[in-house]
């Protein structure tokens, strides 16, 4: 059973850091793609990194290129968003979630991706 944690949300002031991890269970990462995606009150959910697991190629919106780093942990199934230099509009649930990936670079689309986790919320706020 195909099955994603979240964790490592919380509260930090502008400027601050955080590390989300994604624990995925149930499947072999090294076939999948790890997307991290957010939702704001009021908006969109909207994809801001993912990473293939077999390559750990990654790819980034414009909005957080630079500032967040999403990486595999050690050949496990477990996938890391590090994020700096965070902004109040950062505020958000950040969600991972994954989808069954072949030859081509991994996409932050949502419509691609087939689990999702349940959520952990980041409040950036001084």
């Amino acid at each position: 059973q195909v099955q994603l944690v979240e964790s490592g949300g919380g509260l930090v002031q502008p400027g601050g850091s955080l590390r989300l991890s994604c624990v995925a269970t149930g499947f072999n990462l090294d076939f999948y793609a790890i997307g991290w995606f957010r939702q704001a009150p009021g908006k969109e959910r909207e994809g801001v990194a993912c990473i293939k697991g077999r390559d750990s190629s990654t790819s980034y919106v414009d909005l957080v290129e630079g500032r967040f780093t999403i990486s595999r942990e050690n050949a496990k199934n477990i996938v890391h968003l590090q994020m700096n230099n965070l902004k109040p509009e950062d505020t958000a649930v950040y969600y991972c979630a994954a989808y069954r990936i072949f030859f081509e670079t991994c996409t932050k689309l949502r419509s691609y991706y087939d689990y999702w986790g349940q959520g952990t919320q980041v409040t950036v706020s001084s």
